[in-house]
């Protein structure tokens, strides 16, 4: 960072993911003096892979600008346990090697993703109860109790000797929670009397109105359209909602069907949650392949794949090409899931799939079958009202979201808002707050069992690949530069058969003008010659198919013999 230095202690946020966008969280907060900070993570996760990355189904933040500093890194502190928080430990922990604190459930799920993906099992994970207060580094953490989507989400009370920071993690307030405890209210309460300087948070749903609603209310709604349905079911929803499992088992079983999970990451979740108390009281969850021999109008299926996701269960059971469960005329797949923004292609393209093998779809705009596990903007205007901070910082949210949110702490009188992007340095303290520098913020993409840069040359390669073909070109010269017999080309996803010979003949003249046109000292530098028949092939498929290939020549030189 290159930023003015002086004397003082300084309190810094820099985002590292989740700003800009939804997912991907990565949030630092360094305390200390301007050339010697003390840091710590708040949440290391992933985000996933879209059509613009082909063959990636997983993305990580960049932490070159935390690993550059890991022996003053003194901890990651996970607010819970979904993908886009936790999802990048176990790819990244060997390059910052320091504990990882985290409530019960978060803290088997991370052990079991460890477990299951054969990834680093010493990594020193800190069990931290609900409301515990511990230390890392420099700072006091406090966790509070708030309600979302899945077990345990904690918001972070970071405190420095600069004030207090309130670190809001995923969050709504759901007054009657099915799976785990309401909102600790009266914690909120007395933090905001203690004073907040700065509260960074989620901005998911700040363009709903009202609030989010609580999952006790889908209930009734589940299981009246389970009631009217006589073939198969499948619900489709997020794995990590261990209360929709629980509400959806209630539909279930009020109906007379048995609930059977289908997808791995279903037995993990579930696992886990058993496994810390949570769901205890429910009969087990059958396997599919145990489901088979049971009625049509008895059975019900939870998958995997709401977000269409091509290898998730319910993608291979539109597909039929799961082994155990097949579905079609007469059954029915509820959506009980939102669309996360970037995902609408793929549910369309799954849901088209399910109606065309004749299975009836319900979602959230036919049936009232979700509710969101963020807050919406009456609850961003209720946590204000308790916590007053100085200062609100936007995060988690495309920047659409990040400018209403702001929007909405201005009306609720905050005295200071901050819009910021992936590796902006903010100092909150002291004075003013604002951005001070802009560091590296980049990402990573898991490829097969390697991390490479999302912008390197094998991506880049890989996409313009998908959209614009292959091409090889092969020619033989003499030691003076002369065309010897025919070139050869080879395409991949540009022509077809039966026009190879002719764009051949094109593309060999436009070949042998560009060596023609070249002086008679770089006609016998091989390196010039294929760089100037790179660009004549290149030109060639852009006027004759509006295409820019990946283009690779082979120049092969025959000696005279003497």
């Amino acid at each position: 960072m290159a930023h003015k230095k002086s004397g003082e202690d300084e309190l810094l946020f820099v985002p590292l993911g989740g700003t800009e966008e939804i997912g991907m969280n990565f949030n630092l907060y360094g305390f200390g003096k301007p050339d010697s900070h003390d840091w710590i993570i708040i949440d290391l996760g992933i985000t996933f892979g879209d059509d613009t990355t082909p063959s990636i189904d997983v993305i990580l933040p960049d932490p070159q600008f935390i690993e550059e500093r890991k022996d003053k890194l003194a901890g990651i502190v996970l607010t819970h346990g979904h993908e886009d928080h936790l999802g990048a430990v176990p790819y990244l922990w060997e390059r910052l090697r320091c504990p990882v604190y985290a409530t019960p459930f978060t803290a088997a799920l991370l052990r079991s993703k460890l477990e299951f993906d054969g990834m680093p099992k010493d990594i020193e994970i800190i069990e931290v109860p609900l409301s515990g207060k511990f230390d890392v580094g420099p700072f006091s953490i406090e966790l509070i109790t708030l309600t979302h989507s899945m077990p345990e989400p904690n918001a972070c009370v970071v405190r420095s000797p600069l004030g207090t920071i309130f670190h809001t993690g995923d969050w709504k307030f759901d007054p009657d929670p099915v799976v785990g405890e309401a909102s600790d209210y009266e914690a909120l309460k007395a933090l905001g009397d203690e004073g907040v300087l700065a509260a960074i948070g989620d901005s998911t749903n700040v363009f709903v109105p009202g609030s989010s609603g609580s999952e006790a209310d889908i209930l009734g709604n589940l299981s009246e359209l389970i009631g009217k349905c006589t073939g198969r079911v499948a619900v489709a929803c997020f794995a990590s909602n261990v209360a929709r499992l629980k509400t959806v088992f209630d539909a279930a079983t009020e109906n007379g069907r048995v609930v059977c999970l289908v997808g791995r990451s279903l037995w993990r979740i579930n696992a886990a949650a058993r496994q810390t108390g949570y769901l205890a009281d429910l009969p087990a969850f059958i396997e599919a392949e145990d489901a088979a021999d049971i009625p049509k109008d008895q059975v019900l299926y939870i998958c995997t794949g709401s977000q269409g996701e091509p290898r998730a269960a319910l993608s291979r059971i539109a597909a039929n090409d799961h082994r155990e469960v097949k579905l079609g005329d007469g059954d029915t797949v509820i959506f009980s899931s939102r669309i996360i923004p970037g995902n609408e292609l793929s549910i369309g393209r799954l849901q088209n799939k399910l109606v065309q093998n004749g299975v009836d779809v319900i979602n959230d705009e036919n049936g009232n079958v979700h509710v969101s596990g963020h807050p919406a903007e009456d609850e961003l205007i209720e946590m204000y009202q308790y916590v007053r901070p100085q200062i609100v910082v936007p995060v988690h949210g495309e920047p659409r979201h990040l400018k209403r949110h702001a929007e909405i702490a201005k009306n609720c009188q905050v005295p200071e808002t901050i819009l910021v992007n992936n590796g902006s340095v903010v100092r909150l303290a002291p004075e003013r707050a604002q951005i001070i520098d802009e560091v590296h913020a980049a990402r990573f993409a898991v490829d097969g069992p390697r991390i490479v840069p999302l912008e390197s040359d094998v991506i880049k390669d890989r996409t313009r690949i998908l959209y614009n073909g292959v091409a090889v070109f092969t020619l033989v010269l003499d030691a003076s530069g002369n065309m010897l017999g025919d070139p050869q080309l080879t395409t991949h996803g540009l022509i077809e058969e039966s026009e190879a010979d002719e764009l051949l003949a094109q593309i060999s003249d436009d070949v042998e003008d560009a060596l023609i046109d070249m002086s008679d000292a770089d006609i016998l530098n091989d390196a010039k010659v294929n760089e100037a028949a790179r660009i004549a092939v290149r030109r060639s498929f852009r006027d004759t198919h509006r295409k820019r290939p990946l283009t690779t020549v082979h120049v092969v030189r025959i000696k005279d013999e003497e």
